[in-house]
């Protein structure tokens, strides 16, 4: 992978980008083509060996984060590992549950936590380093973080640069299954549920609520966004999984939103489902159709976010488990938590593509996990994703074979898809939505391919030329980053008012060109 920075990049007060139908909803001639990104085949990070006795030395599963912070990557993920660690104090130790469904009247020994951390200088290359917080079987040198319950999952993490409290800076959202020894509250309920903690570097956590005791949330991403907090999770029949008309549902995107981290409304919103059998009969959560695992995996980007979720192919819960695999699909939202897809039903990230590393010897499923692994660092989008290797859960002689790792794709920066010329038409045109241009000027850049088929032209809101913006041109070559210019006129003059842009498209020697994205900067 290859990292290129910036230097002294102003942020985007808007960016449009192709895939996104609410900034960019009108066109002429024109298609949106999705990307394709480029999946690495050999995993980012593995879990340490089987029987190494680290804590993560059956899976490191992407239910986590990563982050580009102050020159550095940060990875927040949680582990599996083999054999019970006999070193949690006894509040700890209580909170394991013993006999689950799936192995009632065996042994366990296979067992979900701790959250863990890593840290890479390139994104591809990760250490785990020794934190010396926690200690697991006979050893803190470990990179497992402490936290006050034992199985755990889903470290999604933020660096909030707008909390004046420096020991609040870093925010959590994770996962854990209750037990009645809880320290933290007496009375939460018996299912899966999140709590919420705060750092002042990402590793030393202090737990300040659970902000929805007694209510399964299984979550895929937590973000900020338009000065919001957003947790985005997925729900289930008999956990307030419902349909249109009250029938049961299966999995589907739902989100919670707040301005304040530390205090959550009690209410959720619909973020993305897909369609479901209309027989109701056949819906719920075991009903053997596609269905949204997780919900919406987010990134924020200013003024859009961008997604992934779980596509959730699904088959008998109990007596079928291995017969399920999930793809990735690709998502965007303007207000963070509806979202939609660029083009319906399309795998963004294919199980095909990529698939877990194999056990020797068995063809297990691939389920790809979405989370906090969306991010722009210099010249690139990096998406990190989770593999999981489905064993089933019936198998007691498959525990083994248990197996999550940490994935990696990228496309070029924002180059998610692109808008570009119907195949039988030499001519074509797209127009944004309203952008109120800041005040104190800006420039207008465009995210292209064969820039020199484009000719911008800006209008009123009423779709009515603007003198002296009729005829802009890119005069440099192909980029991330292309400086539309007007002639004898600059962009600075129209500050502080509103215009929306118009992009023609002509075809180059039987060249489209593409059209990735716009920023106005």
């Amino acid at each position: 992978m290859y990292v290129k920075n910036i230097k002294n990049r102003k942020k985007a007060q808007n960016m449009i980008l192709a895939i996104d139908d609410v900034s960019l909803p009108f066109k002429k001639n024109t298609v949106l083509c999705i990307s394709k990104p480029v999946v690495r085949s050999e995993p980012v990070l593995k879990p340490s060996p089987l029987g190494s006795g680290a804590p993560d030395d059956l899976a490191a599963h992407f239910y986590g984060t990563v982050l580009h912070d102050e020159g550095k990557f940060r990875m927040w993920y949680y582990a599996v590992h083999r054999g019970k660690n006999p070193d949690l104090p006894p509040y700890m130790m209580q909170q394991i549950v013993k006999s689950p469904a799936h192995l009632k009247g065996r042994e366990r020994k296979n067992f979900q936590g701790p959250l863990c951390y890593a840290e890479s200088d390139d994104g591809i290359v990760w250490k785990k380093p020794s934190l010396e917080q926690v200690l697991f079987k006979g050893s803190r040198a470990n990179n497992a973080l402490a936290l006050p319950h034992t199985v755990v999952s889903g470290a999604t993490v933020i660096k909030d640069m707008d909390e004046p409290d420096p020991a609040r800076r870093y925010k959590m959202v994770y996962q854990f299954y209750p037990a009645c020894c809880d320290p933290v509250i007496e009375e939460y309920g018996t299912v899966s549920t999140v709590a919420l903690a705060v750092s002042p570097d990402g590793l030393k956590w202090n737990v300040i609520g659970i902000p929805f005791p007694n209510q399964f949330v299984e979550h895929a991403s937590f973000i900020k966004h338009h000065d919001y907090y957003i947790i985005h999770h997925h729900n289930m029949e008999g956990l307030s999984g419902y349909s249109e008309g009250g029938s049961p549902s299966g999995r589907k995107g739902v989100a919670r939103k707040t301005a304040d981290f530390f205090h959550w409304p009690d209410l959720a919103a619909e973020s993305f489902a897909l369609v479901e059998p209309e027989d109701r009969s056949l819906r719920g959560i075991n009903g053997l159709y596609d269905q949204v695992h997780l919900g919406v995996g987010a990134a924020s980007f200013g003024n859009v976010c961008v997604g992934l979720y779980g596509l959730w192919h699904n088959g008998d819960f109990l007596n079928g488990f291995d017969q399920i695999s999930g793809d990735l699909g690709l998502l965007v939202s303007n207000d963070g938590i509806h979202f939609r897809e660029p083009v319906k039903g399309y795998r963004f990230i294919t199980r095909e593509n990529s698939p877990v590393t194999p056990a020797p010897g068995y063809n297990f499923n691939t389920i790809l996990c979405q989370a906090n692994g969306i991010l722009n660092v210099g010249d690139e989008t990096l998406i990190y994703h989770g593999r999981w290797r489905n064993t089933g859960h019936k198998r007691e002689e498959l525990q083994t074979k248990y197996y999550g790792e940490v994935a990696l794709a990228t496309i070029p920066r924002d180059r998610w898809g692109a808008m570009i010329l119907n195949p039988d038409s030499k001519e074509g045109m797209v127009c944004s939505a309203p952008v109120e241009l800041p005040p104190a000027g800006c420039e207008l850049y465009l995210n292209a391919d064969v820039v020199s088929g484009l000719t911008v032209k800006l209008l009123d809101k009423n779709f009515r030329s603007i003198n002296g913006f009729s005829n802009g041109r890119v005069n440099s070559g192909d980029g991330l980053d292309c400086r539309v210019e007007w002639s004898g006129h600059e962009l600075s003059e129209l500050g502080g008012k509103t215009v929306r842009v118009q992009i023609t498209l002509d075809r180059v020697n039987d060249t489209s060109p593409c059209l990735y994205a716009m920023y106005v900067i």
